[in-house]
């Protein structure tokens, strides 16, 4: 049995507690990969969605999405693959994690046809497009028509696995109403009430703790 070299000392320390030992131990045997199956670069190459977990060095967690073309995200090889960052609201959250912790967590969820999902962990590093098409010149020149990536992300493959299809919703592809959108507040107000300003934090307030400046910092950058 080889499942020691997955899952994290808590997930052992909670799976005693619930009695999922053996459970768990079955799960890591036959659903945990430290690569890419066949079948699952194949999915990954047809999906148009990815969800992306990351955090700073003090644990301060991030998620975010990404989405594009089938095969946006590119698989490179059997334990590694990339995908790209373009020209968005310039905070850089998720990128800016990764250069201080490069633990990466990705969810691919197929919402269309077969209702399931796959979770890739790694180690992601940050490239240029340059560099990475100099050591990847299969790499596609146009992943987003009309759009060049800032920079790309790297990811070395520490772990794949299923996530199961119980409670993945049937989504129906469709195109966006764009009546709709003409309709709603622009994106930078959506969650903002402009009628009332921000109030700017006094010179001399501390949070109390890390984690509350972290939640400060997020909400005032």
């Amino acid at each position: 049995m080889t499942h020691h070299r997955f899952g994290s000392a808590g997930e052992r320390v909670l799976q005693q507690r619930h009695g999922t030992t053996e459970r768990a131990a079955e799960f890591y045997d036959r659903q945990v990969h430290p690569y890419l199956t066949p079948t699952m670069r194949a999915f990954i190459d047809r999906m148009t969605m990815v969800f992306l977990s990351t955090a700073d060095s003090g644990g301060a967690c991030d998620a975010s999405f990404r989405a594009g073309p089938p095969g946006f995200v590119q698989v490179l090889s059997d334990r590694t693959l990339a995908y790209p960052e373009y020209r968005g609201n310039g905070v850089m959250a998720s990128a800016g994690n990764m250069t201080e912790n490069p633990h990466l967590g990705m969810l691919f969820l197929d919402f269309t046809r077969d209702h399931i999902g796959l979770h890739v962990n790694g180690t992601a590093a940050l490239c240029s497009d340059a560099d990475l098409r100099h050591h990847h010149p299969e790499l596609r020149v146009d992943p987003a028509p009309g759009r060049r990536p800032e920079l790309w992300i790297h990811v070395t493959v520490d772990e794949a696995y299923i996530h199961c299809s119980k409670h993945i919703p049937h989504l129906e592809p469709a195109a966006r109403p764009r009546e709709q959108e003409s309709v709603r507040p622009r994106d930078q107000q959506y969650f903002t009430d402009a009628r009332v300003p921000r109030q700017p934090l006094p010179v001399d307030y501390t949070p109390a703790t890390p984690v509350r400046q972290a939640e400060v910092a997020r909400q005032h950058r």
